[in-house]
C-alpha cells in the first residue's frame, strides 16, 4: 500500500507543477516580462538536462550492468530512439498543426492560432515526460537497486520545475486572448493532464517493459533532451543581448542544472 501511494504521488507532481504555473491567470495581471520568462525557460532547460542524465541515463546504465549487459548499449540505443521518435513527431507536425487550425477556424485571429498551435505543441511534449516519470516509477516498483524512491521523486519534482513556466505561457496569453480567468486556468490545467495518463499507461505495461527498462528509461532521456535542446533553450536565449543581459538565459540554465543535480545526487 506504502508503494502505491508514493507512486500515486509520484506520477502527480508534475501535473502539479503545471496546475502551479497555469494558476499565474489569477496573480498576475499582465504576462511576465521578457527576461523573466527567458530566465525560467533557462532554468527548466537546466533542469530537465540534469534530469536526464542522473535521473534516467545513469540508472539505465547500472539496471544493464546489472543484468550483465554493457552500459552503452541500452542507453545510446534508447537514447536515439528517443530523439528519433520526436523527429518523427515534429515531421508529422505541419499535417497535425493544419488540422489544429481548421479546428480555430481560418477566420481566428493570428494570435489565437498562435496561442492554440503552442497549446498543442505543449500537451503532445507532455506526453513524453509523463512516460519518463511512469518508467522511473516501474523502476522502483520492480525493486531495482538502481531506482530510489528518492531518485524517482527527484525526476518527477525536476519535471514538475520545469512544467510550472510551461504552464503560465499556455494560461496567460489565453487570457490575453480574451477567455475568462478560469477557462485560461482549465486549459493550461488541461496541457498537463496528459502526463498523468501517459505515467499510468507506461505503469500498466509494467511487467513487460521491466525487462528493457534500461532502453526505455533511455528512451525518455533522448525525449527529454530533444525537447530541451530543441524548444527550451533556444526560446530562453531568442533576442538576447551581449553582456550581462545576454548572460541571462545561460545563468539560468547553469542554475537549473545545478539545482536538478544537487537534487538528484543528495537524495538519489
Amino acid at each position: 500500500m506504502e508503494t502505491i501511494l508514493q507512486i500515486t504521488l509520484g506520477i502527480l507532481i508534475p501535473l502539479a507543477g503545471t496546475t502551479l504555473g497555469a494558476a499565474a491567470v489569477f496573480l498576475l495581471k499582465k504576462q511576465p516580462g521578457a527576461s523573466l520568462g527567458k530566465a525560467l525557460l533557462g532554468f527548466a532547460a537546466g533542469v530537465m538536462l540534469a534530469a536526464s542524465v542522473w535521473s534516467l541515463l545513469l540508472p539505465a546504465v547500472e539496471m544493464a550492468e546489472e543484468q550483465g549487459i554493457a552500459g552503452w548499449i541500452p542507453t545510446v540505443t534508447g537514447f536515439f530512439l528517443g530523439v528519433g521518435f520526436l523527429l518523427v513527431l515534429d515531421a508529422l507536425a505541419p499535417v497535425l498543426r493544419k488540422h489544429c487550425e481548421r479546428a480555430v477556424g481560418s477566420d481566428a485571429l493570428p494570435e489565437k492560432r498562435k496561442t492554440s498551435l503552442l497549446l498543442f505543441a505543449v500537451t503532445l511534449h507532455n506526453i513524453p515526460e509523463g512516460m519518463a516519470v511512469g518508467v522511473i516509477f516501474a523502476g522502483f516498483a520492480a525493486d531495482s537497486t538502481a531506482v530510489t524512491a528518492a531518485g524517482a521523486f527527484a525526476l518527477s519534482i525536476g519535471i514538475a520545475i520545469q512544467n510550472i513556466p510551461e504552464g503560465a505561457i499556455i494560461s496567460m496569453p489565453l487570457l490575453s486572448d480574451g477567455l475568462s480567468r478560469r477557462r485560461a486556468f482549465f486549459r493550461g490545467f488541461l496541457s498537463g493532464a496528459v502526463e498523468p495518463v501517459g505515467a499510468l499507461l507506461t505503469l500498466a505495461l509494467a511487467s513487460l517493459i521491466t525487462p528493457i527498462l534500461p532502453y526505455i528509461l533511455s528512451f525518455a532521456a533522448g525525449t527529454m533532451v530533444y525537447v530541451t535542446v530543441e524548444e527550451l533553450i533556444p526560446e530562453a536565449q531568442a533576442g538576447t543581448r551581449t553582456g550581462l543581459g545576454g548572460a541571462l538565459g545561460t545563468v539560468s540554465i547553469t542554475l537549473g542544472f545545478a539545482l536538478m543535480m544537487l537534487l538528484d545526487v543528495a537524495l538519489g
